[in-house]
Parts: structure tokens; sequence; C-alpha cells
């Protein structure tokens, strides 16, 4: 996924979602079906496919960007922040259709600031703190661990356990 949700804020959504195939030759139905599973995942971006991806609400962007990329089925789709900005209930959605993407075979390397969900969506966690990691395991056993709390919220918060 394009970084900072590069968009091309003068086209449609369906234009910025083509953009996504570039390169590629599809026969008219793959293209369709693929057109149809982002559809299917966002259907604000259905919705509003007609649009100017410069007028979409920040949510609306990310999904854009994050369809953009689906639209060549990769195998691995990595996501910087994908929440950063939004508001709660579309981080609980971009964050769904993460969690359902990777139940459905993508691998997704997810990076994150809400720690918490993050780690309710991932099988491995590396665990950073100024730039340099200082812990990792699978993320069940992470969730609310001594770890995560010295980390993110600060020796004195753990000491206080």
């Amino acid at each position: 996924m394009a970084e900072g949700r590069r968009l091309f804020r003068s086209q449609s959504v369906a234009d910025n979602l083509a953009l996504g195939l570039w390169g590629l030759r599809l026969p008219k139905g793959e293209v369709a079906a693929r057109y149809e599973r982002v559809y299917s995942l966002f259907p604000i971006l259905h919705e509003r496919c007609d649009v100017r991806a410069g007028i979409l609400s920040g949510g609306q962007q990310q999904m854009l960007a994050v369809g953009q990329a689906l639209m060549r089925q990769p195998r691995l789709l990595m996501l910087d922040e994908p929440s950063l900005g939004l508001a709660p209930t579309v981080i609980d959605q971009l964050l769904d259709t993460v969690a359902d993407l990777r139940r459905h075979g993508t691998t997704i390397l997810l990076v994150e600031q809400m720690v918490e969900r993050a780690l309710q969506i991932a099988d491995t966690a590396y665990v950073m703190q100024n730039g340099r990691m200082i812990g990792h395991g699978p993320a069940r056993e992470l969730q609310g661990s001594e770890l995560i709390r010295r980390a993110y919220l600060g020796a004195a918060a753990a000491e206080s356990n």
C-alpha cells in the first residue's frame, strides 16, 4: 500500500482502483471480479465509485488505498499504521477487514500503534521501542504481558501492577 494514501485526488474511486492493475493484462471478467472483491470488502467505495478521491473522508481514502493494493491480489500486504488519524468506527472496520484478509490467506505485515487491536489480529508480534526490537513472540502470549505494559505504558505503569 502506498504510504500516506498516495491517491490521485482528482481521479474517481474507480480510476484509482484501476491504477492497482497497472501493467497487468487480465481478461475483462477477471478485472470485474477484482473490482467486486474490493467493493464487497469496502461497500462505501462502490457507493462512491464515481466520486473524486480527493473529496472522500480520511477513512474512505484509507480504504481506497488498501483497495488499490488488493486489486493486484497480493500474497503479502504491508500496512504501515493504517489506523492513523481515523475515527474509531472506521478503524474497527478497516482492522476487521485486515483480519478477514489474513483468515483468507493473505499474509499481512502490520505496523500499528493500536497494540491491543493489532495483537488480536496477529499470529506473531515484534515489539519495538525507540526504533529497536525489545521482544517478540506469539501475539496471543504477548497480549496483556509485562513486556507490552513496559513498552507502551512505561516503566512506572509496569511497576504499579
